[in-house]
């Protein structure tokens, strides 16, 4: 793998490594959002939303369009949920796992 894209796909993993970040792309599952929608849906102030939106886009996983006074957001390719849910899935087999252990330990 050349150097160049491995620091592109790191860059989009880090980017993804946020829960904020996570929660925003929920949000953006449904489709194209204004960040008015997205600040209330995530819990947080907007200069914040907004920060996380742009470490978001800088990544190339969303993009940005201005409509009016209103910034709205979208994903620039939907396979993002692909790799979410993908993630979703992993954390809870790990987490049904260490249940199963948890529960064997504690009847022996």
């Amino acid at each position: 793998m050349r150097k160049e894209m491995a620091e592109i796909k790191a860059a989009a993993f880090s980017a993804l490594a946020h829960p904020l970040r996570l929660k925003i792309l929920d949000k953006l599952r449904d489709g194209p959002c204004c960040v008015c929608k997205i600040t209330p849906y995530v819990g947080g102030e907007q200069s914040n939303v907004s920060h996380h939106l742009a470490i978001l886009r800088k990544s190339n996983i969303v993009r940005s369009e201005k409509r009016g006074l209103e910034v709205w957001y979208e994903v620039t390719d939907r396979k993002i949920f692909d790799i979410v849910d993908l993630m979703n899935n992993c954390v809870i087999t790990h987490l049904r796992n260490t249940q199963d252990i948890l529960g064997s330990a504690t009847r022996e």
